[in-house]
């Protein structure tokens, strides 16, 4: 699997009179504007649900603690399929073009929200699980092979600040716009559980109009062409991916600090909802609120970290930025609010500020979208498959860390393992050497890998 070389070309240099627009110098492919718009709405129907969905999911069924449970495996599944369809996004968009992946996201999405809501009302655990299982291919289809799309037109010298504006525009999405959509809409939808139904059946429509920006708006032809060579087969684009991660000890360790990258995250969408609405007295409006700015902060730091590493180094801004910083955040983020007056209105500016480190120190992971690539420059579609694959399966690992974790460990005991992982995740950075470009100056190494041989094979 092997994406097609970027046509954008080098940084024009200065007084040869051409002229990159704006856009381009500033990391956000010109030509991928409205896509970028596109990921943004999407993610923000798709985020819509994110932080209520598992307390709905029990309520649909008598709601309590074994419910909760309950919940959290349903959403393991759901996560379950988020992490196959992140590597059939890279895949496929390899094969078929991104712009055929993201309408398949979409159908796929659409459809099988619909089945989930309707299978809320049956009381059976199994089609309801079957049914939000299956939407769980959805986004990562449409998302990912945007991102894939991004790293076939953007220049690499300034891959790590792209991929930071695509999260900036993904977790824009998810959650915060999402978040503070769903505040608004549950009260005027009558509140409670039918007012949360009617809330996912809004967001159906907001996906809808995502996906209409970026299919109508985006005309770049990287998007509806093969971008693996025409000599390989199918079998070999669809597996190239594994088959590189099996044969490269520095993909697979990219692979896995991706993995645990945001597993915290969607974690703490299963058990905060609870811990601060209910035990510490917040209420589910606060919750929601706290979740929107704790990811603001991500969204404003993505693009900042991504261009911090384009200038320090990849590898280091993801290992002292992302996961010791991440790391710290997310123990701030968990005790903080254990720490203050439950209920109080100082208390919880107090916790938001501190899940608000956690939500900036969290884009620290950015460069890892230019790193994968750069490790195996001549598979980078491979190398990118992997990344999606890492980035979906990061939503399954946090849901099963917390459904396998917390009936013996309790809620405390899911936090210690994510700082766990984080701790995994600092040592693989060790093993991440890569071939890191300038903006200016000659192309050297990497920041954080001065033994790694310039002519040394992927």
């Amino acid at each position: 699997m092997s994406s097609v070389p970027n046509t954008t070309g080098p940084v024009p240099a200065p007084g040869t009179g051409a002229r990159e627009p704006l856009l381009d110098r500033l990391g956000f492919p010109h030509a991928l504007r409205w896509g970028f718009l596109g990921v943004l709405v999407f993610m923000t129907g798709n985020g819509v649900e994110s932080n209520f969905v598992s307390p709905h999911i029990a309520k649909a069924f008598g709601g309590g603690d074994d419910m909760i449970n309950l919940a959290a495996t349903i959403i393991t599944m759901y996560s379950l399929a988020v992490l196959v369809g992140s590597y059939l996004a890279g895949a496929l968009s390899d094969l078929w073009g991104p712009r055929r992946v993201m309408a398949l996201g979409f159908a796929v999405w659409v459809v099988f929200e619909i089945a989930f809501l309707l299978a809320l009302g049956t009381d059976s655990a199994f089609l309801v699980g079957a049914a939000y299982f299956l939407r769980g291919f959805g986004f990562p289809l449409f998302a990912f092979a945007f991102l894939v799309w991004i790293n076939a037109v953007v220049d690499k010298r300034r891959n790590g600040t792209a991929v930071g504006w695509f999260y900036v525009m993904f977790t824009g999405g998810l959650p915060t716009l999402g978040s503070l959509v769903a505040v608004f809409m549950i009260p005027r939808f009558g509140g409670g559980f039918s007012g949360e139904t009617w809330t996912m059946i809004a967001s159906a429509v907001i996906v809808a109009i995502g996906f209409c920006i970026a299919w109508f708006g985006v005309k770049e032809r990287h998007g509806s062409i093969r971008l693996a060579p025409e000599g390989e087969t199918a079998g070999a684009v669809l597996s190239s991916g594994l088959r590189l991660t099996f044969t490269n000890k520095r993909i697979a360790m990219g692979f896995l600090t991706r993995l645990i990258n945001t597993a915290p995250e969607f974690g703490m969408f299963i058990i905060l909802p609870n811990v601060i609405a209910v035990q510490l007295g917040w209420g589910q409006s606060r919750w929601l609120i706290m979740t929107s700015v704790v990811y603001a902060g991500n969204i404003l730091f993505n693009a900042a970290f991504g261009a911090l590493g384009d200038k320090v180094g990849w590898v280091r801004t993801v290992r002292w930025f992302g996961i010791v910083g991440s790391a710290i955040g997310l123990l701030l983020w968990w005790y903080v609010p254990h720490m203050v007056p439950a209920g109080s209105d100082w208390g919880f500016v107090v916790s938001v500020a501190a899940g608000t480190v956690f939500g900036i120190l969290l884009a620290g992971f950015v460069p890892l979208g230019a790193i994968m690539p750069a490790i195996a420059p001549k598979h980078t579609g491979a190398a990118m498959a992997m990344y999606t694959t890492a980035a979906g399966g990061a939503t399954f690992l946090g849901s099963a860390v917390v459904a396998i974790v917390r009936p013996w460990g309790g809620n405390v005991g899911v936090v210690w393992v994510f700082v766990l992982l984080y701790a995994c995740a600092f040592a693989m950075t060790f093993f991440l050497k890569v071939h890191q470009p300038r903006l200016h100056g000659p192309v050297v190494h990497g920041a954080d890998s001065p033994a790694d041989s310039p002519t040394r094979p992927a």
